[in-house]
C-alpha cells in the first residue's frame, strides 16, 4: 500500500496509506487531509485540489498534462512549475513515499 505525504502550507505533515490505483485527491479526501477542497470531485474542472509535487518526485509523476489540467492550473493562484491537480496523479507502488505540498489557498 503506497504512502503519500501531504504537507500543508504551515508545514504540518499528513501521512496517509492509500490503495493502489486511486488518485492523490481521493487519497487526501478519504483521509481528511485539510486544504484539498476537491469541489468538482476529481473531474479536473475546478483547480481546488492543486498541489506542488516535491522536485524529487516530478520525474515520476510528470508535469501537468496538456489540455484540461494545464488550463485549470492557469486559472489558479500561485502556480509553479511543479504544480499539478492532485486528481490527475494516479497512485501506484512506484509513487510510494510521494511528497505533495498544499498551497495556502485553493481557488
Amino acid at each position: 500500500m503506497p504512502k503519500i505525504i501531504f504537507i500543508s502550507a504551515n508545514d504540518t505533515e499528513h501521512v496517509v496509506n492509500v490503495a493502489d490505483g486511486i488518485n492523490a485527491m481521493e487519497a487526501a479526501t478519504q483521509n481528511l487531509v485539510p486544504g484539498i477542497d476537491a469541489d468538482c470531485g476529481g473531474a479536473a474542472a475546478c483547480g481546488t485540489c492543486h498541489v506542488y509535487v516535491d522536485p524529487a518526485w516530478i520525474g515520476k509523476t510528470g508535469g501537468a498534462c496538456a489540455g484540461i489540467e494545464q488550463d485549470m492550473l492557469s486559472l489558479t493562484d500561485n502556480v509553479q512549475e511543479n504544480s499539478r491537480l492532485s486528481c490527475q496523479i494516479r497512485i501506484t507502488e512506484a509513487l510510494d513515499g510521494l511528497v505533495l505540498r498544499i498551497p495556502e489557498n485553493q481557488h
